[in-house]
């Protein structure tokens, strides 16, 4: 008979994960948490409840180990998000390959590299760029997953694991083993795995200055605040100075980590390590148009090799919210806005002569409300010309695209909004309307539910600002509504 799980046991489980392996369960999310259990306290015959005793008194790594792998999704394949794999292509391995041109050596980790299509990616990846045999190029993969590595060091998988990979890889790099693939013996001798718990420290992996790039994809989502704080300082010191961090689309560190810079290229987000001294090969972005739009190429150009170098963003330092004293100049516009007097709301915000930044937003704001949308895109594009950083002017700059149909530009300035500020709900929930709009079940329910956590905490002038006359009940409402479309209850 299946042991029922009582909600007091499930949430000292949920504790007790998050406490010794730094994994981290929303209370929405408790099937995976349950069925883990379950299978734990049955492999050792025993109960529920007696099996957490034995988790609290301190378990063997062994068991630990065994407790990850029943709690962590191991789905991937060979060269999975193909503009993330463009951009190290294209940008990220000729930049380190000049940096290491004296030492004539290239390090990679994949971090959580499950079954070892994405370390053995970024192998094949590295090995067509160096195009010389003498450099030295190696890619380290870590997971906790013992039974994942083990597939990962045979190298053998099927046609479904290459679901991605593009034609002329799969003749050079693998061959026919029956039904299987099996990877070349170039690329397997370039890469080793290591059995670890990346929510804990490791001396020799995370060696100051060892790599030249880091994928860390789609693991922080699965972390405590404080388990991932920690694997990002200790990812960004593992970085050689110039070298490169990639996270999952689930993923940001915001606009400002301490010691990166965030980049944007071929549709793609990543981080670069501030260099010790600007490389020869860098240069700064033309400060006359927003550094963030010149970064993003047109669609035909995604997969061209020839694309030009992305504009860096400025770095600042972490994003601190402090108390605004407004003026009464903007108190009164914002007053005219809550009420719905757009016009005149924006006569206000109008007059004189506006210099302070806030303001600019907020008639830039009530420009889109007045369905002056040209003018609004115009105050938009100023605002970013003064801060390429500016979450809420791109935000306003995507609602000024949809408004035109244009929903490809849409997306690229709400997913700049959305990494460039977290906590900021709204570019999530736009860019899950309009995925539920294409189809898109999986995009609707990541960034609606995403939404949905933030909602509760956005502030009342983003709200007012963006909410498109709704409030936040509403808002949530609206969220939950389209989740239970798509088969998602929150």
């Amino acid at each position: 008979m299946t042991e029922v799980i009582a909600p007091a046991t499930l949430r000292r489980f949920r504790e007790l994960v998050a406490d010794r392996l730094g994994l981290s369960f929303p209370e929405t999310g408790s099937g995976l948490l349950v069925t883990a259990l379950r299978r734990r306290a049955a492999h050792h015959q025993t109960s529920g409840g007696e099996y957490l005793d034995r988790f609290a008194a301190g378990l063997p790594w062994k068991e630990l180990a065994a407790v990850a792998e029943d709690l962590t999704i191991t789905e991937t394949y060979f060269f999975r998000h193909a503009e993330q794999l463009q951009a190290l292509s294209d940008e990220v391995l000729p930049q380190r390959l000049r940096a290491r041109a004296d030492e004539r050596r290239l390090r990679l980790l994949s971090a959580a590299c499950a079954s070892g299509e994405e370390a053995y990616t970024l192998a094949i990846l590295a090995l067509e760029a160096v195009h010389d045999p003498s450099w030295d190029v190696s890619v380290v993969g870590v997971d906790a997953n013992s039974t994942m590595l083990r597939k990962a060091v045979e190298a053998r998988y099927s046609a479904w694991s290459l679901r991605g990979t593009p034609d002329r890889i799969q003749r050079d790099w693998f061959r026919r083993q029956d039904r299987d693939f099996r990877l070349d013996q170039r690329v397997r001798n370039r890469v080793s795995f290591l059995h670890h718990n990346l929510a804990a420290d490791h001396p020799t992996l995370w060696r100051p200055g060892a790599y030249d790039v880091i994928f860390c994809r789609n693991l922080l989502m699965y972390l405590t605040s404080g388990a991932a704080a920690d694997l990002v300082a200790r990812m960004t010191d593992a970085l050689a100075p110039g070298g490169y961090l990639f996270l999952g689309h689930t993923d940001s560190l915001g606009s400002r980590p301490p010691s990166l810079r965030l980049r944007h290229s071929h549709n793609a987000f990543y981080y670069q390590r501030e260099p010790h001294e600007r490389e020869p090969h860098e240069r700064e972005p033309d400060r006359r148009e927003p550094a963030v739009a010149a970064a993003l190429p047109s669609p035909s150009s995604r997969s061209s090799s020839s694309a030009p170098p992305s504009a860096g963003l400025p770095v600042r330092g972490p994003i601190v919210r402090q108390p605004v004293r407004h003026s009464t100049q903007w108190r009164h516009a914002l007053r005219l806005l809550h009420e719905e007097r757009f016009l005149e709301a924006l006569d206000v915000a109008s007059a004189g002569a506006v210099t302070d930044p806030d303001l600019r937003l907020l008639r830039a704001v009530l420009l889109a409300h007045s369905g002056l949308t040209e003018q609004a895109a115009a105050a938009g594009r100023e605002l970013l010309a003064a801060d390429a950083l500016n979450a809420d002017a791109h935000h306003l700059l995507a609602m000024c695209h949809e408004n035109r149909a244009e929903i490809a530009g849409a997306i690229e300035h709400y997913r700049l909004a959305a990494y460039l500020d977290p906590e900021f709900a709204m570019p999530g929930l736009r860019l899950g309307l309009l995925a539920a709009r294409r189809g898109d079940i999986e995009t609707t329910r990541l960034e609606l539910g995403r939404a949905l956590d933030l909602l509760r905490g956005e502030t009342e002038d983003r709200l007012v600002f963006f909410g498109g006359g709704f409030g936040r009940r509403a808002l949530i409402a609206l969220c939950r509504t389209e989740l239970e479309t798509c088969g998602s209850r929150r």
